[in-house]
């Protein structure tokens, strides 16, 4: 299950201030279904939990600081930053065919 944070449709380069978050179930790397949900709040350290309740095991986002990440990672939710603007479908396909340009983290904090 892979979470790509959004702003307008797109990758929302800010994480923790997205408007929404797609949630692309997949099997067999083939997208089988794609969710919007709209996040709680920001509050720092929160997503991460949230998330994780949600069954995400991967985020694609465009910058992140490092105790998110952190806090991903003790989930074991797998973390790909520096992800270009595209649509979530678009990353998540490249995700799953290996083919996912990560760029450097948009992120500065």
């Amino acid at each position: 299950r892979i979470a790509v944070p959004l702003e307008n449709g797109i990758l929302c380069t800010h994480f923790g201030h997205c408007q929404q978050f797609a949630i692309i179930d997949t099997n067999e790397n083939i997208i089988t279904d794609e969710q919007l949900v709209t996040p709680p709040p920001h509050e720092p350290g929160l997503l991460p939990g949230w998330l994780a309740e949600k069954g995400v095991t991967d985020v694609i986002a465009g910058g992140m600081g490092q105790r998110a990440i952190s806090l991903f990672n003790q989930q074991k939710i797998n973390v790909f930053v520096g992800a270009p603007i595209k649509a979530p479908k678009e990353l998540a396909d490249d995700l799953l065919s290996d083919s996912l340009k990560a760029g450097a983290n948009y992120c500065d904090h």
